[in-house]
């Protein structure tokens, strides 16, 4: 296990470093950085300027230079004007006393995030802040999501082609044929109209971000999670399914072994191996996928942060949330796999 792991994280690390340069060089191309300049700049300025302010901002440097100092294997670059020394490892302009007693190296691996041109703060700041809100989000879209799945996934499982189990699979159909800005826009009309709706809430989920309860924080929870239900309930479903025809569960009804028992003690844990694969994939889908909920319900979490950044031309705020969710989905496939073991241990580790 312990070798396994470790080959798993050098393929990690290996995967990780392709994924953010094809990100950092897609990111810094002339026109991203064209636009870049202009925005801190003057829309106006013209091409020379624009070389010109590039230039002065460490842009103008060969791609592999940028993106070893990014991640902070190479040294930060350095300016020298008549006003002072500038860099990527100094904030604002100094002096060259000061310039030579700050740090040579500054990127992702010395916790050095960069600047936020949207914001106007820390990148390090702003993803700490965003990803909370969006974990919490995440946290109560799991506890909702993943008992009420496997449930349903079970219950239509056990007993094939029964009224039940058309019930449900149909529920699960809708619930995944149904996109989260259909639901989301419908649950607002219906719930939180003034004209039409009901006006069961009343919150807001930006009040959420400080305050949440089941008025402001309710509908966004629900959305997401509806979208997920489905597609883990009808995997859940095609495994139990599966299980129940197996030998092993015919031996144990020749035996007269109770039907609760052999769904509990013998076909729920195997079932559950290919559910598990599904549930341990909502963790970067819910990280990045949530961008449509929380623009909508105006949720200011980690998928409004990547829209800012977008939106705004925003470089260092593009490439930290690259990075985490990169981080995440590596580290959940990771968990995914040790767990078969547990869940198998049949399961052979090649």
């Amino acid at each position: 296990m312990g070798l396994f792991i470790l080959r798993r994280s050098g393929v990690m690390i290996i995967t990780a470093l392709c994924l953010t340069f094809i990100v950092f060089v897609m990111t810094n191309l002339y026109p991203n950085l064209e636009k870049l300049a202009k925005t801190e700049g003057n829309f106006r300025m013209s091409d020379e300027a624009v070389a010109s302010w590039l230039d002065k901002n460490g842009y103008g440097q060969p791609m592999m230079v940028k993106y070893g100092q990014w991640l902070g294997v190479l040294p930060g670059w350095t300016r020298d004007s008549e006003q002072g020394v500038t860099g990527r490892c100094l904030s604002g302009t100094v002096t060259v006393e000061e310039a030579a007693a700050a740090p040579s190296y500054c990127g992702i691996l010395q916790g050095d995030w960069g600047y936020s041109t949207r914001f106007k703060t820390d990148v390090s700041e702003i993803i700490e802040t965003r990803l909370g809100n969006t974990a919490y989000l995440m946290m109560w879209v799991l506890i909702l999501m993943v008992p009420s799945a496997l449930l349903i996934g079970v219950l239509a499982g056990m007993r094939e082609g029964s009224a039940m189990d058309r019930s449900l699979s149909t529920f699960s159909i809708m619930t995944t044929a149904t996109p989260e800005y259909v639901s989301g826009v419908i649950f607002i009309a219906v719930f939180t109209s003034s004209t039409v709706g009901l006006k069961w809430f009343k919150g807001t989920a930006t009040a959420a971000m400080e305050d949440p309860n089941f008025e402001n924080f309710f509908l966004p929870v629900l959305t997401i999670a509806l979208y997920g239900v489905g597609y883990i309930a009808r995997m859940t479903r095609a495994s139990m399914t599966e299980v129940m025809t197996a030998q092993y569960i015919r031996t144990a009804r020749l035996k007269g072994v109770s039907f609760r028992n052999i769904v509990v003690k013998h076909a729920l844990r195997n079932a559950l191996i290919a559910p598990f694969t599904v549930i341990m994939l909502q963790f970067p889908w819910l990280l990045n996928g949530v961008v449509i909920v929380e623009s909508l319900f105006n949720y200011k979490g980690f998928g409004w942060a990547l829209v800012e950044a977008a939106s705004n031309n925003d470089i260092e705020l593009l490439l930290a949330v690259s990075v985490v969710s990169v981080v995440v989905v590596l580290l959940t496939q990771l968990i995914s796999d040790i767990g078969y073991v547990f869940l198998n241990p049949r399961i052979r580790i090649s």
